[in-house]
């Protein structure tokens, strides 16, 4: 086994040089009253880039990350950083939860202790490029690259038999990949958006009435919403130079996503307290990931574009939790064509980051999903 624990330990010197930057920062001017209409808005982005320099207390936040069990364990030559908790009982059930961008592995922390009091090993690891994971330096990072890495993890170096995958976002296309190259290692699969490019392998006059509005929102969503993934796909490294020097740069790309994407009502930290979503921009900038987080979106669109043929259906046992507020919600038949969905749950609330959003909610689905596998939970959710 090449596992190795792992301890959270930023220089001094890294936080203070990005309080000095912050401090230096040259603001963009902006239309009056514009809100969020052009973009991330500046008096919010002003308020919290304040705090994250004279606020926020980075080693605060390390010391709580470092009271989950961090390890990292090298895979193929690659090191790839994980949270592992072990669950209550004496029949546990792993799971593998993937997270998706522009978050980390934090997403998923106020789910792990819901999810071991219920009986499940907790696995969470960060996808290469992203967080404590190492940054790919070849091409072909894809999630099929990625799924080979977390079975390996999973089954050769932590020893289960088999598995519940979950994701969401970059999670949910590892997730399917793992359904479709690693079949004998899972259990079920659980999602929170099911993977829009199967739209792109199927004619126009097979798609239902609701499939054929799916794939309109989808199409104006991405000429509103899209630009990012567009940039990110075709020319990432161009991007990466500035928000991997500018702080300001790296919060405007990835704070007007989670406002964008979340059940905010209007108000960011009505989603997120403003510690949350400076955890998740300190990840970024003292592991200088933002740019290579970009390139996951090169490697799929060119695998993708490789790969125009439609595949055929997975069997595995599948559940989606669709929240409300998430990008373009998917309908369930549009799901059926590509997955065997055996549990379908339209939440009253959330949105893209579901597991910081609405934690229970999360956990008590997936804990549905495992007594449809015939898993019986440890403890029952009050949501």
């Amino acid at each position: 086994m090449s596992i190795q624990k792992f301890h959270i330990s930023i220089s001094p010197f890294v936080i203070d040089d990005l309080r000095e930057r912050l401090g230096r920062a040259r603001w963009p001017d902006e239309i009056e009253d514009s809100g969020w209409a052009y973009g991330t808005n500046k008096e919010y982005l002003y308020e919290l880039c304040t705090h994250w320099g004279h606020g926020f207390d980075w080693y605060e936040q390390q010391d709580y990350l470092n009271t989950f069990s961090h390890f990292r364990a090298d895979i193929g030559g690659f090191g790839i950083h994980f949270i592992h908790h072990k669950g209550k009982g004496r029949r546990t059930t792993p799971i593998l939860l993937t997270h998706g961008y522009p978050d980390c592995f934090i997403r998923f922390l106020k789910v792990i202790p819901l999810l071991t009091a219920a009986g499940f090993d907790v696995v969470v690891p960060s996808i290469p490029g992203f967080g404590f994971s190492d940054r790919p330096k070849q091409p072909g990072m894809n999630p099929e690259l990625v799924a080979d890495l977390f079975a390996q993890l999973m089954t050769d170096e932590l020893g289960y038999r088999q598995f519940i995958a979950h994701g969401g976002d970059w999670g949910s296309s590892i997730a399917e990949q793992l359904a479709v190259h690693h079949p004998e290692a899972l259990l079920g699969i659980h999602l929170t958006d099911v993977p829009y490019h199967h739209l792109f392998t199927m004619k126009a006059e097979d798609l239902s009435e609701a499939e054929k509005k799916y794939m309109q929102a989808g199409q104006q969503w991405q000429m509103t919403e899209g630009g990012y993934a567009i940039l990110q796909s075709t020319k990432p490294q161009t991007l990466a130079y500035a928000v991997n020097d500018s702080p300001i740069g790296l919060a405007s790309w990835i704070i007007e996503k989670f406002y964008a994407w979340s059940d905010t009502k209007g108000q960011l930290e009505n989603s997120f307290t403003k510690n949350e979503l400076l955890t998740n921009l300190t990840i970024y900038w003292v592991t200088q990931t933002a740019g290579s987080a970009f390139r996951m979106y090169y490697e799929a669109m060119r695998d993708m574009l490789k790969n125009k043929g439609a595949g055929s259906r997975i069997s595995i046992p599948t559940a989606v939790a669709i929240f409300p507020k998430d990008m373009v919600p998917a309908p369930k038949e549009y799901a059926e064509r590509i997955f065997n969905i055996q549990q379908w749950t339209n939440m009253p609330e959330g949105g893209h980051f579901a597991a910081m959003e609405r934690p229970i909610l999360l956990a008590d689905d997936i804990m549905q999903f495992a007594k449809k596998l015939g898993i019986p939970a440890q403890v029952e959710l009050q949501t």
